[in-house]
């Protein structure tokens, strides 16, 4: 079992980080392999909607999205952070996230997924709400924690007195870590999820 988390902030060693670093110190604890990975500072352009995926399995946008995209088939769950900026996600990982999914979603479908977002003051829970739903739209099992996944500060050492903050990391890192688990007996007793079986229907209200 293995969880890949996303720091999608501009700053490598900052408060996502700190943030990511505590969910794997619950998950290393539980026995189940973990990769955070930056999505860098350089800026990512956003989904054209050019189509060029639906033919190659890829974004056209040579760039972390991709490698991303490739390691995601390996990986059982996800954890995704991002800081607040203007009571929104950062725009890279706005760009991020829409063209992943749009062009590997199904690298990461019916595989769990979390939010995680770091903000100084305010703007948390929109940013909390907008990731979500990425896995709601792509069939995967959202993963909660006792409190909105969340840590506060301007930088990391103020996330260090974050208790409660660093708390629900931890929490939040013990719960994917049993779901995993439980997940993984239920493959091994048979059981299949089914949700796959019937084509997609898509309905347009403009005809």
């Amino acid at each position: 079992m293995k969880v890949l988390l996303v720091n999608g902030s501009p700053i490598k060693d900052g408060c996502c980080e700190r943030a990511l670093e505590e969910v794997v110190k619950a998950l290393s604890a539980n026995g189940v392999e973990s990769e955070i990975f930056w999505i860098g500072n350089k800026p990512l352009g956003g989904c054209m909607s050019c189509g060029y995926c639906d033919q190659h399995d890829e974004c056209v946008l040579k760039d972390s999205v991709n490698v991303f995209a490739a390691k995601a088939k390996e990986a059982d769950a996800f954890v995704f952070a991002s800081p607040v900026y203007y009571a929104g996600m950062a725009g890279n990982m706005k760009a991020f996230l829409d063209r992943l999914f749009y062009s590997a979603g199904e690298n990461l479908r019916y595989k769990l997924g979390a939010a995680v977002v770091s903000s100084r003051r305010a703007g948390s829970t929109s940013v909390f709400d907008e990731i979500n739903k990425y896995f709601t739209i792509n069939q995967m099992p959202i993963v909660s924690s006792r409190y909105w996944n969340e840590v506060h500060g301007s930088k990391k050492e103020d996330v260090e007195k974050d208790e409660e903050g660093l708390y629900t990391m931890r929490v939040l890192g013990d719960n994917m870590a049993y779901l995993l688990k439980c997940i993984d007996a239920g493959k091994k007793a048979g059981i299949v999820n089914h949700a796959g079986d019937e084509k997609p229907a898509r309905t347009n209200f403009i005809r």
